[in-house]
């Protein structure tokens, strides 16, 4: 470990090298791998009848190597006098045709065209950080001068970016440049220092510029080149070898439940991603049968936001219950054809068997695991561009009960679903009145191939989201009194439109209700109308701006009062400790404007998704100061919980337990939704007692 270079610049230093042969003597120093890792593509392009310019040779055996497998006309020649010396002497009696000269590499002397190749084995590498690259790109000129018409620059290098970056655009004028990746090298140095993959850059030289640039990626000695547009690509390409491997060298150390190592698998031609692959491992302490090593689990197309599939909880879940050491989750992307799993599994059986857990015995049997043995289904019927969100895609999938779900999802976090609602068809609408709830609700929905996508719409009696359930649920703490009241309608304010499933059946299926929605994106309110049915009217109205502002606007004019304020938008960035809602929703001061808003008789609804413990607290406790009275409903399953927070405290002081009349009110409830149905369209399916049976004070 001394013996390595402690800094970039005592890499390329001559001072250096002089003192490390000195050091090193005899024994070989193989950087970046032996003849037997680099002959297959070094015979690729090197011919024993070249005559070859061996730069920075070293005390590498990898001449001697080649030598002796009838390569005659090798020049070797290196900067230090010391490895000179004791390279001649090495090989005076057994090789006396291969001699080794000290030439600078940067001015050789040598005759313009007079090699067919030029072999460098990590000196540009010790070169780029000297005089800031100065002295490797002199180095590179020299040896495109040396180099005859179709004569080849062969360098075995790590690639660093700065290193990669000076060569291509030396070259990628007048040459083609082509870089095959290797398998990373792992010796008796360091466990770390060659956890990289070792690259050869093969430069090519033409007698006339083509009217392109010619610059290609391999994989291994002999993949398949796949061709880049541009040298930015190129590198990018040659990154995302990098990160590989370095993945690869983690996965092979150990197994580690607490972290899990992602990947995209792209389509070779393409570049298009094609499957992303998550390794999770079990926990140390987990009870698995010993054959138990390895899995693969493939993701029915559409399922891939699931939580079981989607989150970090939910897959360490699919690994204890798998039972396996080590489980790859794949999933697979919009946008690309499966033939079938049989397909699908011999295609990535090559790949994910380099992610096996370390120590698995080589014969060792790795199965396939799936969901009913099929691929899933999605289709995408509609895309778009937000100016505030991106890309988004609305797409059509089929959901674990064999029902079809249309999902609108952004393709900035593709693995969140934004909304979506349940289908149904035109064949199917009528039966639909007959279901009692979703529990009772077993029917599978027509096959998709035989139903069109303008054949299906949105069911708007069936709310997707739990929350958005409680949240109905949750107007049972109004009374019925109120619920019932055609004077005085309930009013609702909704921050966050979504697909529109909620504001709209609280249109279809609260008496008289009037509903008030505000959106910040127009893109939304769009996809809402198109594709998931929701229709606006004189009691249901959308105003596009921003809901922060809305509430400030509303409360500083006076004279507005709600019954029900819901909160119901996310903050759009998943590494946030809280992703719903934004921040700026639950200041304090905010709160106190959406509690002067309420009517006596109020309540404010909140989606909290808030991983981060200490925030969370922090968050109750504002809103506790605000509001005299707060239950709390978990989602099972789920980090979201709602919070419904009462204007009045009801008897003047604040409850120690859910009141006992609410379980009636939650059934009379119930009662009146379903009484509305026949100015509906759909039924309601929602259970109102069984989403309050989780309320909590806090």
């Amino acid at each position: 470990m001394s013996l390595l270079p402690r800094t970039a610049e005592e890499f390329s230093s001559a001072d250096y090298w002089e003192r490390f042969f000195r050091k090193r003597g005899e024994k070989a120093f193989e950087w970046y791998g032996d003849y037997n890792s680099l002959c297959g593509v070094l015979h690729k392009y090197i011919k024993p009848r070249d005559k070859v310019l061996v730069v920075g040779c070293g005390n590498s055996e990898l001449s001697e190597q080649l030598y002796d497998v009838g390569y005659h006309q090798l020049t070797n020649i290196d900067i230090s006098e010391t490895v000179v010396s004791h390279m001649n002497q090495r090989n005076a009696e057994r090789r006396p045709d291969l001699t080794f000269q000290q030439v600078d590499a940067t001015q050789t002397g040598f005759v313009s065209e007079s090699f067919q190749a030029a072999l460098d084995k990590g000196t540009l590498d010790a070169m780029a950080s000297e005089e800031n690259g100065t002295l490797a790109d002199k180095m590179l000129a020299e040896v495109g001068r040396v180099l005859c018409v179709g004569g080849r620059y062969v360098c075995v290098t790590l690639a660093q970016e700065h290193v990669i970056k000076l060569a291509v655009e030396r070259f990628a004028q007048g040459w083609a440049v082509r870089i095959h990746c290797l398998n990373g090298q792992q010796n008796e140095v360091s466990d770390s220092s060659f956890a990289l993959p070792v690259f050869v850059l093969v430069c090519t030289k033409f007698r006339q510029a083509p009217p392109f640039a010619v610059l290609e990626l391999c994989q291994g000695e002999d993949g398949a080149p796949v061709r880049l547009a541009s040298v930015p690509e190129l590198l990018s390409a040659v990154k995302e070898r990098q990160a590989y491997n370095l993945m690869l060298h983690k996965l092979r150390g150990g197994t580690d439940a607490s972290s899990t190592q992602s990947l995209t698998l792209c389509h070779a031609v393409t570049g298009r991603p094609r499957y992303t692959l998550t390794v999770q491992d079990s926990l140390p302490s987990a009870k698995l049968p010993r054959s138990n090593q390895f899995a693969i689990f493939i993701v029915p197309q559409g399922r891939e936001s699931d939580w079981l599939y989607g989150s970090a909880e939910g897959r360490t879940q699919l690994a204890s219950s798998a039972k396996f050491r080590r489980l790859v989750i794949v999933a697979m992307h919009r946008d690309q054809e499966y033939e079938d799993m049989q397909a699908v599994q011999s295609e990535l059986s090559p790949m994910v068997m380099e992610l096996a857990p370390p120590g698995m015995p080589a014969n060792q049997q790795v199965p396939f695991l799936s969901v009913g043995g099929d691929l899933g289904w999605r289709e995408v019927i509609g895309r778009g561009l937000s100016a505030l969100t991106g890309e988004y895609s609305v797409e059509d999938v089929r959901g674990e009960d064999g029902h079809l779900y249309r999902r609108l999802v952004f393709m900035n976090n593709s693995q969140l679903v934004q909304s979506e609602s349940r289908l149904r068809s035109a064949a199917t609408a009528s039966s639909t009145h007959k279901k009692k709830n979703k529990k009772k609700a077993k029917a599978v929905s027509e096959a998709p191939a035989l139903m069109e996508a303008k054949d299906r719409s949105v069911d708007r009696g069936f709310l997707c989201c739990t929350h958005h359930e409680v949240m109905v649920a949750g107007l049972a703490m109004l009374g019925m009194d109120a619920i019932n009241n055609k004077d005085h309608p309930v009013s609702v304010l909704l921050i966050g439109l979504g697909g529109g499933g909620l504001p709209q059946f609280l249109h279809d299926f609260v008496p008289c209700a009037r509903v008030e929605v505000v959106e910040l994106d127009p893109a939304v309110l769009e996809v809402a109308q198109t594709w998931f049915g929701f229709q606006t009217d004189k009691r249901l109205k959308v105003i596009l701006g921003d809901g922060l502002e809305h509430i400030k606007t509303l409360e500083s004019q006076g004279g507005h009062s709600f019954d029900v304020i819901m909160f119901d938008v996310d903050s759009k960035d998943p590494t946030l400790g809280m992703s719903c809602p934004p921040s700026a929703f639950v200041e304090t001061a905010l709160l106190k404007n959406v509690y002067s808003l309420l009517s006596p008789r109020g309540l404010f609804m909140l989606n909290l998704v808030c991983r981060d413990s200490v925030l969370r607290k922090s968050v109750l406790e504002r809103v506790q100061a605000v509001f005299p009275c707060v239950f709390s409903r978990g989602i099972e399953g789920e980090v979201n919980e709602v919070l419904l927070c009462c204007r009045s405290a009801g008897e003047g002081h604040k409850p120690h337990s859910v009141p006992q009349t609410l379980q009636q009110t939650a059934k009379d409830l119930q009662k009146t939704l379903r009484a509305n149905t026949q100015t509906a369209p759909c039924v309601p399916q929602i259970d109102i007692t069984a989403m309050l049976n989780d309320l909590k004070v806090i």
